[in-house]
């Protein structure tokens, strides 16, 4: 086996939370030899010196600007610069990074996405929010810059894996699989008691809070539609879910001569960022092997619009198209945040997002554009926040 070229100057957007710190893991197992430039948290002080003490970075920013004083105390004698604040972030994303892996959580992670496909990097994403609320543009950004943007969704990462580009007209179906997160069998009465504590127990995968209550209410499937259908230029009718609870395939592609072909693998993260990190070449390292003989039956079953009607919300939104998707995930992000603060409860998630949709004329707002594509993102997402508050204050007069 010949050597691999593989990118040495690596930047973790998000590199305390849960891909952030498998991203590192992996290039510990490895022994890959990476120049860490630049690692940012959103308030995980204690974690991020930690990074920052071991990789040694260039630059170390901690979003929240009150945990600056405690960063520079940890990191006292380094050689580690340290900065704080959202534009901070942004900047460390357009430092000189070859390869930058996008796992900051929510809509907070699109400027500094949009910084680094500006510099032509490859861009590892794991946020979903930079591509439903700016996919196309994001996508045309990284083209024109020489770069590329490379899924690493277990899902995203599946289809990217074995969909033949040369063949990409005569795709039929791409076919996301979901666990069913932890309220699969859930009836709708037993989930209208169910509390942040249940919804963040997800059975097969270890994820931050925010990430985990989008899979109990299946919207997670619902933004991965989304993604897929930019990410591989698909028209929404052509882009379907699949309950799949043991999580070993990963995605499916079906092909207009009926073969279908998927990926599989061991549920862990660290598998599709090392194929997001080697692409087109594959990464050496003690991987967790699949043994299909152990993992027994695989089973399937159609989704349930009715019982997870956050599903429906998102078929839409995709179908309507322009600011739709956007106003969804801003929606999305009040209410899950509502729920966890336990102002709502979990089935007012879906309910709420879309009267928000309801209530935002989204042809009325503005369209993006490669000039002003974040400025434009972020309006979209104000309006649509200002409304969603309204709809869960609404909501929460009427639970107490």
């Amino acid at each position: 086996m010949g050597p691999l070229n593989l990118p040495r100057r690596v930047s973790i957007l998000g590199s305390t939370g849960s891909v952030g710190v498998s991203t590192l893991d992996l290039f510990e197992k490895a022994g890959t030899p990476v120049e860490v430039v630049a690692l940012t948290a959103g308030r995980n002080v204690e974690r991020l010196a930690e990074q920052a003490r071991r990789w040694r970075p260039k630059l170390a920013v901690i979003e929240n600007e009150a945990g600056l004083a405690e960063l520079r105390d940890r990191l006292a004698g380094t050689g580690v610069e340290t900065a704080a604040g959202a534009s901070a972030v942004a900047d460390a994303a357009a430092e000189s990074a070859q390869w930058v892996m996008s796992s900051i959580v929510g809509f907070a992670g699109l400027a500094p996405t949009l910084r680094a496909v500006k510099g032509g990097a490859v861009v590892a994403l794991a946020n979903k929010e930079s591509l439903v609320c700016a996919g196309p543009t994001l996508l045309r950004m990284a083209r024109l810059a020489g770069g590329a943007v490379i899924p690493v969704d277990s899902e995203h990462s599946a289809i990217f894996q074995v969909l033949d580009p040369s063949c990409a007209q005569h795709v039929s179906r791409l076919i996301l699989t979901a666990s069913g997160g932890p309220f699969r069998t859930w009836s709708r009465e037993q989930m209208a008691h169910a509390t942040p504590e249940q919804a963040v127990a997800h059975p097969n995968w270890s994820m931050g809070k925010k990430i985990s209550v989008d899979s109990a209410t299946m919207m997670n499937k619902g933004l991965e539609m989304i993604e897929a259908a930019y990410l591989f230029s698909m028209p929404a009718e052509r882009v379907d879910a699949l309950i799949h609870p043991q999580s070993i395939i990963h995605s499916l592609v079906e092909y207009a001569d009926g073969s279908t072909l998927a990926q599989l693998g061991a549920p862990d993260m660290r598998t599709p960022i090392a194929c997001a990190y080697a692409w087109p070449d594959r990464l050496p390292w003690p991987a967790p092997k699949l043994d299909l003989a152990k993992s027994g039956a695989l089973t399937f079953e159609e989704p349930d619009y009715e019982r997870f009607p956050a599903l429906k919300v998102a078929k839409a939104a995709l179908a309507a198209g322009g600011a739709a998707p956007a106003v969804m995930n801003a929606a999305n992000e009040v209410a899950v945040a509502a729920f966890l603060d336990r102002k709502i409860g979990f089935l007012d998630i879906a309910a709420i997002v879309a009267e928000t949709l309801e209530r935002v004329e989204a042809r009325g707002l503005a369209e993006e554009s490669d000039g002003d594509a974040l400025e434009t993102a972020r309006r979209n997402d104000a309006t649509a926040r200002r409304v969603a508050d309204e709809v869960v204050l609404g909501r929460a007069a009427v639970r107490t």
